[in-house]
């Protein structure tokens, strides 16, 4: 059932706020001829939504960017739950995400969505009901956040977009509440290398409102070497390091934008500017 229109978001804070910017780049996928992650959903939450989203100016290589990580990490949920069908899913940062119905995993599955307190909210009056679909209202900040789900069933750990948000100390915390609360299963989530100096005032001079909201939330400046999470907690173990430049859906892309990301996918460097990353424990 669509939901109907006028909700408002004046209440969010500005962190929440960025779940907003993702959502209205995957509602602008599914309405290109030819979509990446084809969420038609998506679409419909943000107009159901009082915001201005066509301000932000989303470019469409955030666009590009967010629907193909999404998928990519869609694929990753899908192939785990095939494989563990009393599996919990747990979304870190969900904000407005529709994964529970992209996905479609087996129905012994339980998804649980984890945000804050205003995009829960939202979450709440804006997708469907799903009696394996739940939603936790939690800063990941507290280590609390786990208590209300399951921990005695294998796990997938995702996150779209939200360790960026993190500061350092929050994050490694994070990872080890992972592998202390469930026994066994994987993470896996988006990562976007090291953000040094010329990417931050790149992102601080950029006109969009999209690039000044992302960037006054920043928190932590990430890493290049993908095992530096095995050495905040030595539990995880990487499994799978993939860049979105090297992902047959670049084929989708718009033209320029196709090109700039496969000559991005043939440097090292480059390519781990935008990468999906996952391990075991």
């Amino acid at each position: 059932m669509r939901p109907q229109p006028g909700l408002g978001a004046s209440n969010l804070t500005p962190l929440e706020e960025t779940a907003l910017l993702t959502q209205y780049a995957r509602a602008l996928d599914s309405r290109w001829p030819r979509p990446i992650l084809a969420d038609p959903l998506a679409a419909d939450i943000v107009d159901t939504i009082d915001y201005d989203f066509a301000g932000l100016g989303v470019p469409a290589s955030v666009v590009c960017q967010t629907a193909l990580r999404a998928k990519m990490l869609d694929e990753r949920v899908r192939a785990f739950t095939a494989k563990h069908p009393d599996a919990v899913v747990v979304d870190l940062g969900a904000g407005l995400d529709s994964g529970p119905f992209r996905v479609r995993p087996p129905a012994t599955v339980d998804w649980y969505s984890v945000d804050l307190p205003g995009v829960s909210a939202l979450r709440r009056q804006l997708l469907p009901p799903s009696r394996r679909a739940h939603v936790v209202t939690a800063s990941v900040a507290d280590q609390s956040w786990p208590n209300t789900i399951p921990s005695d069933r294998p796990v997938m750990v995702i996150a779209d977009g939200l360790f960026a948000f993190l500061s350092e100390p929050v994050l490694i915390a994070l990872f080890r509440r992972i592998t202390t609360y469930f026994p066994s299963g994987e993470l896996a989530f988006n990562d976007y290398g090291r953000i040094g100096w010329l990417t931050r005032l790149a992102v601080k001079l950029a006109p969009q409102r999209m690039f000044s909201t992302v960037g006054a939330q920043w928190g932590f400046p990430g890493f290049e070497d993908p095992h530096v999470p095995q050495t905040w907690n030595p539990s995880l173990q990487l499994v799978e390091e993939v860049s979105l430049a090297h992902a047959p859906e670049v084929e989708l892309f718009p033209g320029w934008i196709r090109f700039a990301t496969k000559v991005s996918g043939m440097f090292e460097v480059s390519a781990r500017k935008a990468r999906i990353l996952r391990y075991e424990f």
